[in-house]
């Protein structure tokens, strides 16, 4: 049933989750993305029904700290270049973009909790994994993205957009990721091996 938007909000701190309609399929906006130009799908579009909220949320992976945490357990081998604070890592198998990546600390920590000096360099790093991902030519932009739903460490995702694809501009471009055919396994590798020499052109160590 959905809620009278005219209607007070109840009090305490469920009103937000009181006006939405949980069990219900919300109509597709008439404006909304599927209305987009860089949409990448067409056709019949339906809205999945509302779920109701899961209260408290499941704890993410590494929620209880570094010795639970899939990421801290990774050697630096499986990255394609770390330093004293930072790993980066590519997608596990191609994507059909020039490039899919994964910055975090190698310290366990979220972006809530990232000491000062981390949050002072990270702004700089992420400038520092554009430049080596422009490196590659061809790429219009590099999008920055933070979830975070899935796991408690710190890791944001910079996604390069083919230069002249306009049409995969924007909020998009990870759908596009899905939709496109995932390049040759030769090429996605030479690719992270050309992004980790840039990277450790300016120190740290590649891996690839």
């Amino acid at each position: 049933m959905i809620n009278d938007p005219t209607a007070a909000d109840p009090a305490g701190p469920d009103a937000y989750l009181a006006r939405l309609p949980i069990g219900e399929r919300p109509p597709v906006p008439t404006d909304g993305a599927p209305s987009w130009e860089i949409f990448p799908y067409e056709g019949e579009l339906t809205v999945r029904v509302l779920q109701p909220p899961v209260l408290p949320e499941p704890p993410r992976h590494g929620e209880d700290g570094p010795e639970s945490c899939q990421q801290c357990a990774r050697p630096d081998s499986d990255f394609l270049w770390t330093d004293e604070h930072w790993r980066l890592s590519a997608t596990d198998e191609p994507t059909g973009l020039p490039a899919a990546l994964l910055l975090q600390p190698r310290a366990h920590h979220d972006l809530l909790d990232l000491p000062a000096e981390l949050s002072a360099r990270l702004g700089p790093m992420l400038q520092r994994v554009e430049r080596a991902v422009l490196s590659l030519g061809g790429i219009g932009r590099v999008h920055v993205n933070r979830w975070g739903d899935g796991g408690a460490h710190l890791h944001l995702w910079l996604i390069a957009r083919p230069e002249g694809l306009t049409q995969l501009r924007g909020s998009t471009l990870p759908l596009w990721m899905d939709v496109l055919p995932p390049l040759p396994a030769e090429v996605w590798a030479e690719r992270a091996r050309r992004i980790a020499a840039a990277m450790a052109a300016e120190g740290g160590t590649a891996h690839v």
